[in-house]
Protein backbone atom coordinates (compact mmCIF):
# COMPACT_ATOMS: atom_id res chain seq x y z
CA UNK A 1 0.00 0.00 0.00
CA UNK A 2 1.32 3.48 -1.49
CA UNK A 3 0.74 6.55 0.40
CA UNK A 4 -1.55 7.48 -2.39
CA UNK A 5 -3.65 4.49 -1.86
CA UNK A 6 -4.36 5.84 1.90
CA UNK A 7 -5.45 8.94 0.72
CA UNK A 8 -7.84 7.25 -1.62
CA UNK A 9 -8.91 4.71 0.62
CA UNK A 10 -9.51 7.43 3.43
CA UNK A 11 -11.59 9.89 0.94
CA UNK A 12 -13.84 6.90 0.68
CA UNK A 13 -14.19 6.11 4.08
CA UNK A 14 -15.00 9.65 4.83
CA UNK A 15 -17.83 10.22 2.01
CA UNK A 16 -18.97 6.49 2.37
CA UNK A 17 -19.22 5.98 6.31
CA UNK A 18 -22.08 8.34 6.96
CA UNK A 19 -24.00 8.37 3.26
CA UNK A 20 -26.67 4.63 3.02
CA UNK A 21 -24.17 3.31 0.81
CA UNK A 22 -22.02 1.15 2.55
CA UNK A 23 -18.29 2.02 3.68
CA UNK A 24 -17.53 -1.40 4.29
CA UNK A 25 -18.24 -2.62 0.55
CA UNK A 26 -16.67 0.52 -0.93
CA UNK A 27 -13.24 0.18 0.64
CA UNK A 28 -13.15 -3.85 -0.12
CA UNK A 29 -14.35 -3.33 -3.43
CA UNK A 30 -11.54 -0.42 -3.29
CA UNK A 31 -9.41 -2.62 -1.84
CA UNK A 32 -9.28 -5.58 -4.06
CA UNK A 33 -8.87 -3.15 -7.30
CA UNK A 34 -5.90 -1.73 -5.60
CA UNK A 35 -4.83 -4.68 -4.80
CA UNK A 36 -4.01 -4.21 -0.45
CA UNK A 37 -6.64 -6.93 0.57
CA UNK A 38 -4.48 -10.36 1.33
CA UNK A 39 -6.74 -13.00 0.53
CA UNK A 40 -4.45 -15.38 3.14
CA UNK A 41 -4.95 -12.72 5.91
CA UNK A 42 -8.29 -11.27 5.63
CA UNK A 43 -8.16 -10.00 9.34
CA UNK A 44 -5.49 -7.22 8.47
CA UNK A 45 -8.18 -5.75 6.00
CA UNK A 46 -11.22 -6.13 8.48
CA UNK A 47 -8.10 -4.54 11.40
CA UNK A 48 -7.57 -1.88 9.20
CA UNK A 49 -11.19 -0.75 8.54
CA UNK A 50 -11.96 -0.89 12.01
CA UNK A 51 -9.23 1.55 13.22
CA UNK A 52 -9.60 3.82 10.18
CA UNK A 53 -12.91 4.35 11.25
CA UNK A 54 -11.67 6.16 14.55
CA UNK A 55 -11.46 8.88 11.95
CA UNK A 56 -14.94 9.35 11.10
CA UNK A 57 -15.79 8.60 14.57
CA UNK A 58 -13.74 11.79 15.85
CA UNK A 59 -15.70 13.58 12.97
CA UNK A 60 -18.78 12.80 14.60
CA UNK A 61 -17.75 13.96 17.83
CA UNK A 62 -15.98 17.03 16.29
CA UNK A 63 -19.35 17.90 14.67
CA UNK A 64 -21.71 16.83 17.58
CA UNK A 65 -19.92 18.16 20.00
CA UNK A 66 -22.37 20.73 21.77
CA UNK A 67 -24.83 17.54 21.50
CA UNK A 68 -23.28 15.52 23.13
CA UNK A 69 -21.64 17.59 25.78
CA UNK A 70 -25.79 18.57 26.37
CA UNK A 71 -26.21 14.90 26.85
CA UNK A 72 -23.42 14.48 29.61
CA UNK A 73 -24.17 17.31 31.21
CA UNK A 74 -28.41 17.04 31.56
CA UNK A 75 -27.50 12.54 32.39
CA UNK A 76 -25.37 14.20 34.82
CA UNK A 77 -27.85 16.90 36.64
CA UNK A 78 -30.97 14.08 36.31
CA UNK A 79 -28.93 11.42 37.91
CA UNK A 80 -28.89 13.92 41.02
CA UNK A 81 -32.40 14.70 40.49
CA UNK A 82 -35.22 13.61 43.45
CA UNK A 83 -38.50 13.43 40.82
CA UNK A 84 -39.60 9.78 40.44
CA UNK A 85 -40.49 7.64 37.10
CA UNK A 86 -40.00 9.15 33.82
CA UNK A 87 -40.41 12.94 34.66
CA UNK A 88 -36.76 12.64 36.31
CA UNK A 89 -35.42 12.14 33.03
CA UNK A 90 -34.68 15.37 29.99
CA UNK A 91 -34.71 14.49 26.39
CA UNK A 92 -31.05 14.64 26.25
CA UNK A 93 -30.99 12.10 29.00
CA UNK A 94 -33.22 9.70 27.63
CA UNK A 95 -31.42 9.93 24.47
CA UNK A 96 -28.09 8.74 26.28
CA UNK A 97 -29.96 5.74 27.87
CA UNK A 98 -31.70 5.17 23.99
CA UNK A 99 -27.87 4.98 22.37
CA UNK A 100 -26.84 2.48 25.57
CA UNK A 101 -29.92 -0.10 24.66
CA UNK A 102 -29.24 0.89 20.68
CA UNK A 103 -25.79 -0.45 21.01
CA UNK A 104 -26.43 -3.48 23.15
CA UNK A 105 -27.20 -5.50 19.55
CA UNK A 106 -24.21 -4.71 18.10
CA UNK A 107 -21.77 -5.68 20.44
CA UNK A 108 -23.22 -8.65 21.26
CA UNK A 109 -23.59 -9.75 17.83
CA UNK A 110 -20.38 -8.66 16.70
CA UNK A 111 -18.57 -10.76 19.73
CA UNK A 112 -20.57 -13.80 18.85
CA UNK A 113 -20.15 -13.79 14.99
CA UNK A 114 -16.19 -12.15 15.04
CA UNK A 115 -14.31 -14.74 13.16
CA UNK A 116 -16.99 -14.87 10.73
CA UNK A 117 -16.78 -11.22 10.37
CA UNK A 118 -12.67 -10.93 10.29
CA UNK A 119 -12.92 -14.20 7.91
CA UNK A 120 -12.92 -14.47 4.15
CA UNK A 121 -16.78 -14.80 3.89
CA UNK A 122 -17.52 -10.86 4.55
CA UNK A 123 -15.04 -9.97 1.70
CA UNK A 124 -17.07 -11.79 -0.70
CA UNK A 125 -18.23 -9.72 -3.58
CA UNK A 126 -21.55 -11.44 -3.90
CA UNK A 127 -22.73 -10.98 -0.61
CA UNK A 128 -21.80 -7.16 -0.94
CA UNK A 129 -23.75 -7.12 -4.16
CA UNK A 130 -26.28 -8.78 -2.67
CA UNK A 131 -26.59 -6.58 0.39
CA UNK A 132 -26.54 -3.43 -1.44
CA UNK A 133 -29.58 -4.53 -3.56
CA UNK A 134 -31.97 -5.73 -1.07
CA UNK A 135 -31.25 -2.79 1.66
CA UNK A 136 -31.54 -0.45 -1.47
CA UNK A 137 -35.13 -1.99 -1.73
CA UNK A 138 -35.92 -1.99 1.69
CA UNK A 139 -34.93 1.57 2.45
CA UNK A 140 -37.31 2.32 -0.71
CA UNK A 141 -40.18 0.74 1.43
CA UNK A 142 -39.14 3.04 4.82
CA UNK A 143 -39.56 5.60 2.35
CA UNK A 144 -42.96 4.92 0.84
CA UNK A 145 -44.31 3.74 4.35
CA UNK A 146 -42.80 5.87 7.07
CA UNK A 147 -45.21 8.63 8.08
CA UNK A 148 -41.54 10.91 8.82
CA UNK A 149 -44.04 12.77 11.77
CA UNK A 150 -41.74 12.26 14.42
CA UNK A 151 -38.49 14.35 15.90
CA UNK A 152 -35.39 13.02 18.14
CA UNK A 153 -37.37 14.26 21.12
CA UNK A 154 -40.15 11.99 20.73
CA UNK A 155 -38.19 8.98 20.31
CA UNK A 156 -38.13 6.00 23.02
CA UNK A 157 -36.14 3.18 24.47
CA UNK A 158 -38.10 1.13 21.98
CA UNK A 159 -37.34 2.89 19.13
CA UNK A 160 -33.15 3.11 20.51
CA UNK A 161 -33.47 -0.96 20.03
CA UNK A 162 -35.14 -1.68 17.38
CA UNK A 163 -32.69 1.03 15.47
CA UNK A 164 -30.14 -1.00 17.73
CA UNK A 165 -31.13 -3.98 16.10
CA UNK A 166 -30.84 -2.67 12.45
CA UNK A 167 -27.43 -1.28 13.34
CA UNK A 168 -26.86 -4.77 14.10
CA UNK A 169 -27.62 -5.89 10.97
CA UNK A 170 -24.91 -3.85 9.59
CA UNK A 171 -22.20 -6.28 10.31
CA UNK A 172 -23.29 -7.88 6.73
CA UNK A 173 -20.99 -6.58 4.40
CA UNK A 174 -22.56 -4.07 1.94
CA UNK A 175 -26.14 -3.37 4.35
CA UNK A 176 -24.44 -0.15 5.50
CA UNK A 177 -24.76 1.03 9.64
CA UNK A 178 -26.21 4.12 8.36
CA UNK A 179 -28.23 2.84 5.87
CA UNK A 180 -29.46 0.57 8.12
CA UNK A 181 -30.15 2.65 10.82
CA UNK A 182 -31.91 5.46 8.86
CA UNK A 183 -34.11 2.60 7.41
CA UNK A 184 -35.13 1.55 10.29
CA UNK A 185 -35.63 4.64 11.62
CA UNK A 186 -37.64 5.85 8.96
CA UNK A 187 -39.90 2.85 9.22
CA UNK A 188 -40.74 3.71 13.44
CA UNK A 189 -41.83 7.29 11.94
CA UNK A 190 -38.76 9.71 11.99
CA UNK A 191 -38.58 12.24 9.86
CA UNK A 192 -35.17 11.67 7.55
CA UNK A 193 -33.16 14.60 9.56
CA UNK A 194 -33.63 12.86 12.96
CA UNK A 195 -33.06 10.16 11.53
CA UNK A 196 -29.52 10.47 10.17
CA UNK A 197 -28.98 12.26 13.38
CA UNK A 198 -29.68 9.66 15.61
CA UNK A 199 -28.01 7.27 13.32
CA UNK A 200 -24.98 9.53 13.90
CA UNK A 201 -25.13 9.74 17.19
CA UNK A 202 -26.21 5.90 17.78
CA UNK A 203 -22.68 4.84 15.79
CA UNK A 204 -20.38 6.52 18.14
CA UNK A 205 -19.93 4.11 20.91
CA UNK A 206 -20.16 0.54 18.42
CA UNK A 207 -17.67 1.97 16.43
CA UNK A 208 -15.46 3.71 18.78
CA UNK A 209 -15.28 0.35 20.67
CA UNK A 210 -14.56 -1.31 17.69
CA UNK A 211 -11.92 0.61 16.64
CA UNK A 212 -9.70 0.49 19.97
CA UNK A 213 -10.77 -2.90 20.56
CA UNK A 214 -9.09 -4.06 17.01
CA UNK A 215 -6.29 -1.50 17.23
CA UNK A 216 -5.62 -3.13 20.94
CA UNK A 217 -5.89 -6.64 20.13
CA UNK A 218 -4.70 -6.50 16.03
CA UNK A 219 -2.22 -4.68 15.48
CA UNK A 220 -0.20 -7.06 14.56
CA UNK A 221 -2.22 -8.20 11.88
CA UNK A 222 -1.07 -4.66 10.11
CA UNK A 223 2.12 -5.59 9.86
CA UNK A 224 1.22 -5.89 5.86
CA UNK A 225 0.31 -2.35 6.22
CA UNK A 226 2.62 0.76 6.94
CA UNK A 227 1.51 2.39 10.01
CA UNK A 228 2.02 5.87 8.18
CA UNK A 229 -0.46 4.56 5.74
CA UNK A 230 -3.75 3.73 8.59
CA UNK A 231 -2.49 7.24 9.85
CA UNK A 232 -3.05 8.99 6.81
CA UNK A 233 -6.13 6.91 5.52
CA UNK A 234 -7.47 7.80 9.20
CA UNK A 235 -6.88 11.68 9.34
CA UNK A 236 -8.75 11.69 5.59
CA UNK A 237 -11.49 10.08 6.55
CA UNK A 238 -11.91 12.26 9.84
CA UNK A 239 -11.86 15.30 7.23
CA UNK A 240 -14.05 14.18 4.48
CA UNK A 241 -16.46 12.95 6.90
CA UNK A 242 -17.11 16.05 9.03
CA UNK A 243 -17.79 17.50 5.53
CA UNK A 244 -20.17 13.89 4.40
CA UNK A 245 -21.77 14.30 7.84
CA UNK A 246 -22.53 18.24 7.06
CA UNK A 247 -23.93 17.20 3.61
CA UNK A 248 -26.09 14.12 4.73
CA UNK A 249 -28.09 16.62 6.90
CA UNK A 250 -28.51 19.77 4.90
CA UNK A 251 -29.71 17.04 1.79
CA UNK A 252 -32.21 15.34 3.69
CA UNK A 253 -33.57 19.03 4.74
CA UNK A 254 -35.18 18.95 1.02
CA UNK A 255 -34.45 15.14 -0.56
CA UNK A 256 -35.44 11.26 0.14
CA UNK A 257 -32.96 9.16 -0.02
CA UNK A 258 -33.94 7.74 -3.49
CA UNK A 259 -30.74 9.11 -4.76
CA UNK A 260 -28.70 6.49 -2.74
CA UNK A 261 -31.76 3.86 -3.08
CA UNK A 262 -30.66 3.85 -7.15
CA UNK A 263 -27.03 4.23 -6.29
CA UNK A 264 -27.31 1.29 -4.05
CA UNK A 265 -29.20 -1.04 -7.54
CA UNK A 266 -26.93 0.31 -9.81
CA UNK A 267 -23.58 -0.88 -8.39
CA UNK A 268 -24.96 -4.23 -7.05
CA UNK A 269 -26.53 -5.30 -10.30
CA UNK A 270 -23.21 -3.97 -12.01
CA UNK A 271 -21.44 -6.29 -9.49
CA UNK A 272 -23.47 -8.89 -10.19
CA UNK A 273 -23.36 -8.68 -13.69
CA UNK A 274 -19.38 -8.22 -13.50
CA UNK A 275 -19.59 -11.50 -11.26
CA UNK A 276 -21.99 -13.50 -13.72
CA UNK A 277 -19.78 -12.16 -16.47
CA UNK A 278 -16.46 -14.07 -14.82
CA UNK A 279 -14.54 -10.75 -14.29
CA UNK A 280 -14.93 -10.76 -10.69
Amino acid sequence: MTILHAILLGIIQGLTEFLPISSTAHLTLAGKFLGVIDPARPEDWTAFIAIMQLGTIAAVLVYFSRDILGIFKSLAADLKAEMPGRERWSVNSRHAWQICIGTLPVVILGLAFKKMIEGAVTKEIAVIATSMIVLALILWWAEMVGKQDRDESETTWKDGLLIGIAQACALIPGSSRSGTTITAALFLGLKRTAAARFSFLLSIPAVLASGIYELYKNYHHLSGLASTNLIVATVVSGIVGYASIAFLLRYLTTHSTRIFIFYRIILGAALWGMILGGTL
